[in-house]
């Protein structure tokens, strides 16, 4: 299907206006509609032609009018992209250089220091990994946002099993819950099926997840719940921890965006999981909102389209 810029669409539309306006208005000389009559005299043409030369210049003028704006929306467009790879180059930056400068600082004290105890030696070994693990973490959210943003078209769809992915996250996770002495709990069909890319719905639950053990609070209840709305699966991702401030909300899928900086760097997170959970949302056709949950935390509330 073919898509018009908003100059076209705008052009479009007025003249189908007056060219309906018009014909009604030349063609017919009771304007009150109760009785429809032809035009019969000279007069009445040389209406008719002069109608329609003054809208054949509006026309001139108007289609020049549009391609001003869509060049006009074009340079914004143009100039707000640029703008936002300059800031996410910077950030990307900005995140690389820490895990970088760590792994290099380690590693060189290895090497220019032979005579370091074997207790030293492994904790600096096993710093550098951490360090590399947060750096392959970040390359690989950094990935899946590129491929969310320019090749959709290459995703690969088919059915997608919601309560088998949650149930795979249980255990995937049962580990990380119970060392914070957090509960996770579902209310949630068996029968959810929806159409999709499945490791794309899978990050979405996954860093959804991810996000609430690391920042929610120790001993946080965890609730997942999922009714169906039309053609719609409409989801409650909630939990009673400490809570996001509402200025935050808004910015909360942000690339890179940290309510706690410092924090957030020590929990190992890259600052991309909520942008890849907003992304793969709306590229199957959802929507998803922030908000502070009725138990005093956060909860996300997020739609997906029904198989």
């Amino acid at each position: 299907m073919k898509k018009y810029s908003e100059g076209k669409r705008m052009f479009f539309s007025v003249m189908a206006i007056f060219i309906v306006y018009g014909t009604v208005f030349i063609l017919f000389e009771d304007y009150d509609r109760r009785v429809l009559e032809p035009l019969k005299d000279k007069l009445d043409w040389q209406l008719l032609w002069f109608s329609l030369a003054v809208m054949a210049v509006l026309a001139a003028i108007l289609l020049r009018y549009a391609k001003r704006m869509d060049a006009r929306i074009e340079r914004e467009h143009n100039a707000s992209q640029t703008a936002m790879r300059r800031e996410l180059t910077q950030n990307i930056a900005h995140e690389l250089k820490t895990p970088v400068a760590s792994i290099k600082g380690y590693m060189e004290t290895l090497l220019n220091s032979s005579g370091l105890p074997e207790e030293m030696r492994m904790r600096f070994i096993e710093r550098s990994h951490a360090q590399a693990e947060r750096l392959t973490a970040l390359l690989q959210d950094i990935a899946t946002l590129n491929r969310l943003d320019d090749a959709p078209e290459m995703l690969r769809l088919e059915e997608v099993d919601i309560a088998a992915i949650l149930a795979e996250i249980m255990k995937e996770s049962a580990q990380a819950l119970q060392q914070r002495s957090m509960t996770l709990s579902l209310d949630v069909p068996e029968d959810i099926r929806v159409q999709g890319d499945f490791s794309l719905i899978y990050g979405i639950f996954r860093n959804l997840l991810d996000n609430a053990i690391n920042y929610a609070g120790d001993g946080t209840a965890i609730m997942v719940e999922a009714r169906k709305n039309r053609r719609m699966w409409q989801f409650s991702f909630a939990d009673n921890g400490v809570g996001v401030a509402p200025e935050h909300l808004p910015r909360l899928f942000e690339r890179f965006y940290r309510v706690d900086k410092g924090r957030s760097r020590q929990m190992g997170g890259t600052g991309l999981g909520l942008a890849i959970v907003k992304n793969a949302v709306q590229l199957h056709g959802g929507t998803i909102t922030a908000q502070a949950s009725n138990g005093g935390g956060l909860a996300f509330l997020f739609s997906l389209r029904a198989l």
